[in-house]
């Protein structure tokens, strides 16, 4: 009796207001979202196609097995809420010390997409509780499913399993494979992460997993899960649409943020339809008659804002979000930023003779060994022997922890290979976290929408700038030096543009598995990847080469920043103008040119 108080006072005070279930399948419309480009231009349509809502005996019955089987196997026996689910789930949570596990069932999660927000707290999950009995109590349970599979949202702008089949497969749900019918049900775990038009190998993946699971459930023989996952999904065969990847991440950044919407939108996004345009036609003239070999670019302006994402020159997968290759040299900044927040200066001399770390021997290209080098000129020729003494002089912890102040998101590895560039990437964080050196010093986040509009143009969403400062002017000042030093003379000669002050780093990984060129001209900062998606080594490809080409050729089509007139000198000779370590003047230096390039002076 106390326990039924208690819930009833719970359901009084808790309880939002309850919405009318006649409602839900109007509600479960796909509304239609217009993206703009930068300058008002219409970008992409996507939503509206088809039924609006489609029911139950007109979705593929694997569709249906799958989703039960991956997401909730005692749908038709429990009353909302799966308590054999929840106890596993929390002794998996204790086992792992931290969350790994769910145990919310379909009802929940469809309480929770219609009805609440996003948030993790103790008052929502209560009224998620409350929302689910609700729902159990006023529907059947073949509603329940009907209505989650119309709602849920399933990567790349598609709201329900009807939009999800036309915007993959190019047919009704009720002609979904199994394959297609797997793959579907496994974007339900992470829809963005698994979404076959960000990564289809690895949706494809997750799609044998479901199978698996389908198999355990009873739905299907071993043998009927082994013949689908030899015949995996593909996606159809269309004509790639302009931006089509920006397009993606936009609108899946949209349904992470804002939800399903409730009508139709209009999104003004950040992207330069002029320097999309030039960064596509640098990527396919930079890899024509390089079969297998597949490239990613970003180009940002100073705030942050993405003005051209080019994910590959073949469908599948958007390398410039998803893909996480090693960075090789293109690592390197953030080891020597870390020295000079130290106090050295790119003047000051070190050896370059072989070294050990922990058993390690570093070796340079070529294994040659110059002596004596300032570390201007280590790091425009990109010398690995120096990289890894400064690493082991500031300790990999505190590079790490430069590169996650800069904006590396991704998990780093402490050890001194990580000078070199040994743990993973995409080529968007990696871009970002090279904005401060062109910024003096100041972070923003990379970001592609601007604001979201309902259809009465009503502003549903608008961006707050967000910048914080993470390398005191001087450091960022000597980093701009440095980095002027490595194209000017050094690996990154072939993304000189004439005319134009050009400053970034190559990078080339063991085998010429992955190239780079990541760096900024004028207001923009850019980043090209180059690689194949099986991490097969590539023949004569490396950073200073087809990635610096094909920077070169879409930074071209680039505004030229009024601030620069001319080409500064970015290089001592060596020999000349030279210090060691701690006699203070570089500081002044640098901060005297910082002076002059922010507020003018001679």
């Amino acid at each position: 009796m106390g326990a039924l108080l208690l819930w009833s006072l719970l359901f009084l005070f808790l309880a939002p207001k309850l919405p009318d279930t006649d409602e839900l399948v109007a509600e479960a419309r796909q509304a239609e979202i217009t993206l703009l480009a930068a300058d008002g231009e219409v970008l992409a349509v996507r939503g509206v196609s088809g039924r609006p809502y489609v029911t139950l005996d007109g979705i593929a019955p694997a569709v249906v097995q799958a989703v039960l089987a991956t997401e909730d196997r005692r749908f038709y026996g429990h009353f909302g809420l799966d308590l054999a689910g929840l106890g596993r789930a929390f002794l998996a949570n204790l086992r792992a010390g931290s969350y790994v596990a769910g145990g919310s069932t379909l009802t929940q999660q469809l309480a929770k997409n219609l009805y609440l927000t996003p948030e993790r707290s103790i008052v929502r999950k209560l009224n998620e509780l409350i929302l689910a009995l609700w729902l159990e109590a006023r529907l059947t349970k073949d509603q329940i499913l009907e209505v989650y599979l119309n709602r849920v949202y399933l990567g790349s702008g598609a709201y329900g399993v009807e939009a999800a089949a036309r915007r993959y497969f190019g047919k009704d749900a009720g002609d979904l494979t199994l394959p297609e019918s797997a793959m579907l049900a496994g974007l339900l775990k992470a829809p963005s992460y698994y979404a076959p038009t960000n990564d289809l190998e690895r949706a494809r993946e997750r799609a044998a997993t479901v199978l698996g699971l389908m198999a355990d459930a009873g739905y299907l023989t071993a043998d009927e899960a082994a013949a689908a996952r030899a015949h995996p999904a593909g996606l159809v065969p269309a004509a790639a649409p302009f931006a089509g990847d920006f397009a993606d991440w936009v609108l899946d950044d949209l349904g992470e943020r804002l939800g399903k919407p409730a009508t139709d939108r209009v999104v003004r996004t950040t992207l330069d339809r002029r320097l999309q345009t030039a960064a596509q036609n640098a990527v396919a003239a930079g890899l024509e008659d390089r079969p297998g070999i597949d490239a990613a670019m970003v180009v940002l302006d100073e705030s942050g804002a993405v003005r051209a994402m080019v994910g590959g020159r073949g469908g599948g997968m958007n390398r410039a979000v998803a893909a996480r290759r090693q960075p090789g040299s293109a690592f390197k900044p953030f080891v020597y930023a870390t020295a000079l927040a130290e106090g050295r200066a790119p003047a000051d001399r070190i050896s370059d003779a072989p070294l050990t770390v922990g058993g390690w021997t570093p070796r340079n290209a070529g294994n040659k060994s110059y002596g004596q080098v300032s570390l201007e000129t280590a790091f425009a020729y990109s010398l690995n022997t120096v990289a890894v003494r400064l690493i082991d002089a500031v300790g990999p912890k505190a590079v790490a922890s430069t590169a996650r102040q800069l904006g590396i998101e991704s998990g780093l590895r402490p050890v001194p290979s990580l000078a070199l560039g040994t743990s993973e990437v995409t080529p968007l964080e990696l871009t970002a976290a090279y904005l401060p050196f062109a910024t003096g010093g100041v972070r923003r986040p990379p970001f592609g929408v601007e604001r979201v509009s309902d259809a009465d143009a009503g502003l549903l969403y608008a961006r707050v700038p967000v910048e914080a400062p993470v390398l005191d002017p001087p450091v960022a000042a000597g980093m701009r030096d440095l980095l002027c030093a490595a194209v000017a003379r050094g690996t990154g000669q072939r993304a000189q543009i004439p005319g134009r002050e050009v400053c970034g780093k190559t990078g080339t990984t063991q085998d010429n598995r992955d190239a780079w060129f990541v760096g900024f001209t004028g207001d923009f900062v850019a980043g090209v990847w180059v690689g194949r998606d099986d991490a097969a080594p590539m023949q004569g490809v490396n950073g200073a080469g087809v990635p610096a080409r094909i920077w070169a050729a879409a930074l071209a089509a680039s505004p030229r920043d009024p601030r620069v007139a001319d080409l500064r000198p970015a290089v001592r000779p060596e020999g000349g103008d030279q210090r060691t370590i701690g006699d203070g003047t570089y500081a002044l230096h640098s901060l005297a040119r910082w002076w002059r390039r922010t507020f003018g002076g001679g």
